[in-house]
């Protein structure tokens, strides 16, 4: 238990860190003057100072801040800095990117931590063998049998069992000549796939093209050079993100239903579960949360980064600010909205652990 607690602050702490380092390390290199660098909120607990910069821990561990030199328009200037220092009167684009650099380092940690799965470990694979043939199915007509390893698709090589799934998707229907491997001998077959409607991982129906067989659970391992991971990361994290990002527009507009949010509970929850099945899973989940954190920041909520972001895109484009009455207003209904989805997702995450319990009892 105590290494599942320690785990869960080291990979939370940590991609918070990472993203308050974003905005630090850009903040330092335009020479913007950084007051406070804080891991958490509320009253400090530790703190040492460096330079003209204060660093600490703070009690309450649901995020961090940068405190910028002259954030705030009539903010004072600290002891030790001038007026050349100050963020406010920086160029829009200047704030701009010192906000962004923030999610930004969320996105390329969680390339790096991909990266490093895929340069030492390759990427685990299902591989193409087929385990069940559904009765009545395209592939049953076709004459597949359990075992069958499909060794390539109109000629192309079959090296994962997601290749089969992508050459069937793009199929929309048409003849697929398929090479197996059949008890050591090669086989021929032409399979056509049947168009037909089925659930997404967002519960909406979609049509997609199908033959019927189910992968038999072997595992293959695709080794990468350094160059190949390169690639094969920024793949994966741009999927990551995309997929992300849908899933946030969809709760958005209402396709994903909102007891589905979760809060630190439920991701407490999941951390510790990929605790039991290694340190591999554990990086991969934690590349997973910062691609999440990175992009719930960029939400155009005033309060959020995705907020500042938008005032100084419109003052880029008016070349003048955004007048600051309607700053501090639509701040305040975005703060009221952010507390109102964290209390939705405490909520939740409270809902299911006494649902889980109540069903353990009853056991």
């Amino acid at each position: 238990m105590a290494e599942k607690m320690v785990t869960v602050v080291v990979v939370l702490g940590g991609l918070i860190f990472i993203h308050e380092l974003g905005h630090y390390l850009l903040a330092r290199l335009l020479r913007i003057g950084v007051r406070t660098f804080s891991l958490g909120f509320g009253p400090k607990l530790l703190g040492f100072r460096r330079g003209m910069t204060e660093y600490r821990l703070s009690a309450v561990p649901l995020g961090g801040y940068v405190q910028l030199v002259g954030q705030d328009p009539g903010d004072e200037i600290p002891e030790g800095f001038r007026s050349e220092h100050r963020f406010d009167l920086r160029p829009a684009w200047q704030r701009a990117l010192v906000v962004a650099a923030g999610p930004s380092f969320n996105f390329l940690i969680a390339w790096l931590i991909i990266f490093g799965l895929f340069l030492f470990q390759g990427r685990y694979e299902l591989s193409p063998v087929v385990g069940q043939v559904q009765a009545g199915g395209p592939a049953e007509a076709a004459g597949f049998l359990p075992g069958d390893r499909i060794e390539s698709i109109g000629g192309v090589p079959t090296r994962t069992w997601q290749d089969l799934r992508d050459a069937i998707a793009a199929s929309g229907g048409s003849p697929l000549a398929m090479s197996i491997r059949r008890e050591g001998a090669p086989v021929r077959l032409e399979v056509t796939p049947r168009v037909m409607t089925r659930k997404n991982i967002f519960g909406e129906d979609v049509s997609t093209s199908m033959i019927a067989v189910a992968p038999s659970g072997e595992i293959v391992v695709i080794p990468f050079s350094a160059f190949e991971a390169m690639g094969a990361s920024a793949d994966k994290t741009a999927e990551v993100v995309r997929v992300t990002g849908q899933g946030i527009w969809k709760l958005i507009v209402g396709v994903v239903p909102l007891d589905t949010i979760g809060g630190p509970i439920m991701i407490a929850q999941l951390i510790s579960q990929q605790v039991d099945k290694g340190a591999a899973d554990v990086l991969s989940l934690a590349a997973f949360l910062s691609v999440n954190l990175g992009l719930l920041n960029l939400l155009p909520i005033p309060v959020l980064d995705g907020g500042h972001i938008l005032f100084y895109i419109l003052e880029g484009v008016r070349r003048r600010p955004v007048n600051m009455r309607w700053q501090q207003i639509t701040t305040r209904f975005g703060l009221a909205l952010l507390l109102s989805i964290m209390a939705l997702a405490v909520y939740n995450d409270m809902h299911r652990t006494i649902m889980e319990m109540t069903s353990d009892a009853k056991r």
